[in-house]
């Protein structure tokens, strides 16, 4: 009895979908390796004295804006909309970290 000879084209498509579903069972795994090598790099911390900083009045504690006229008590950093809690981080100030209990002139509520 002679073996059944498949297409080429038969042998291509069973690869790819078994490649394909392999590959969409890992892409949960790599993802999650990403997101925490993402995070496990800590942003340095932003300098009050930093320029763009200043520009922005950001202060390490909201209170002593007190005085700013955009300033509401309550506001912080961490309820920005601009805060990142997972890296402590400032859409503003991309390349640092802030103080959640932090505020600047660009806070924008959270809700």
């Amino acid at each position: 009895m002679a073996k059944k000879h498949r297409s080429p084209a038969h042998q291509s498509r069973r690869n790819f979908l078994r490649n394909s579903l392999l590959g969409l069972a890992a892409l949960p795994l790599g993802a999650g390796t990403l997101s925490r090598q993402a995070f496990a790099q800590t942003l340095p911390r932003l300098n009050p004295n930093d320029e763009q900083a200043q520009a922005l009045n950001y202060v390490e504690v909201a209170e002593r804006a007190s005085d700013h006229p955009a300033y509401e008590r309550g506001e912080t950093c961490s309820n920005c909309m601009f805060f990142e809690r997972r890296s402590e981080g400032c859409q503003l100030f991309p390349q640092n970290s802030v103080e959640p209990g932090g505020w600047c002139q660009s806070w924008i509520s959270a809700d």
